[in-house]
């Protein structure tokens, strides 16, 4: 674990340092207030901060309620080194958002029992964090294909629309389906079908912007939602789909399997106000018209305003 050290000592910094590699921590060295609040910004920061309470720039307090003004949701542990041990200069600290404090000079054994707290406490919330973010997965992701939920697509393709209202930019919608599905599941089985699925899937994100949307809308059927995209664009970016899902067999547990798909588009033109119902009709009638057409291609539609 990676821990901060802020002294304008040098000595004091040299004992602590190596007395904390000592113990297998990983450590990272300021001089001063400024340097150790550097230190503490960006995705990788130390989280365990030793501060000395008195350095040039800012105090250890201040570094102290910088760090706690953040609100981050990554904790960082801070131990304030001092040399004060009035009461009121202590309660200072601590009101300033130390976790806890330890005197100069320091004793390497009370700095080894004040740190492990620390540490613990720092494990457990990235547990923590890491079993929230495993419960967001399963709520907003389908569990075979890893892409969007029903429920989640369709929030986001009423979230764009809005945005295509409010913006006036336009937002392409289209809804994909595997053809002959069926045949693949009956054929072959439920859990060669879940792998053409899951490669699909796989291929259609590959074939996407990093700020598309790609959904499971229902059993083979994909709902896509393509910010910026006009109905001509959209259709670019299906057929690349339909191109990548054919360009070469899937293969399963019973071998490689040609799979093909049908793409339906739709577009809103932007500043005008549409439903996510609508936009899903029109993407749906274009892909029956995909279906009728033999499938295996790209059929376009125009999003009608209501009451048109």
């Amino acid at each position: 674990m990676k821990v901060l050290i802020a002294d304008d000592s040098a000595i004091s910094r040299r004992l602590l340092e190596v007395a904390l590699r000592t113990w297998g921590y990983e450590v990272v060295v300021a001089s001063n207030g400024d340097e150790a609040w550097e230190s503490l910004q960006g995705p990788d920061a130390p989280r365990l901060a030793i501060l000395d309470w008195m350095m040039p720039g800012m105090s250890g307090p201040e570094v102290c309620r910088r760090v706690r003004a953040k609100n981050d949701e990554r904790y960082t542990y801070i131990l304030l080194v001092t040399s004060r041990s009035d009461k009121e200069d202590l309660i200072e600290g601590m009101e300033a958002g130390a976790d806890d404090y330890i005197t100069k000079p320091f004793d390497r054994n009370e700095l080894k029992v004040r740190l492990g707290p620390g540490r613990r406490i720092v494990e457990l919330q990235d547990a923590l964090l890491k079993a929230q973010e495993a419960l967001r997965e399963q709520a907003t992701k389908d569990g075979l294909t890893k892409l969007w939920n029903r429920r989640s697509i369709l929030e986001i393709l009423s979230r764009e629309l809005a945005r295509s209202e409010r913006e006036k930019t336009p937002l392409g919608i289209v809804l994909g389906d595997l053809d002959h599905f069926k045949a693949v599941n009956d054929t072959h089985g439920h859990l060669v079908g879940d792998s053409v699925l899951r490669v699909a899937a796989r291929r259609m994100l590959a074939s996407c912007r990093s700020y598309d949307a790609v959904g499971r809308y229902g059993g083979e059927e994909f709902l896509l939602v393509l910010p910026g995209c006009d109905e001509r664009a959209a259709e670019t970016q299906a057929e690349r789909m339909r191109f990548e899902i054919e360009s070469k067999p899937i293969p399963t547990p019973a071998g490689e399997i040609r799979v093909t798909s049908s793409f339906g588009v739709t577009a809103a033109p932007g500043g005008e106000t549409f439903s996510p119902d609508e936009a899903i009709k029109a993407a749906d009638e274009a892909l029956y018209a995909a279906k009728e057409r033999g499938r295996n291609c790209v059929v376009g539609l125009p999003l009608a305003r209501r009451g048109a």
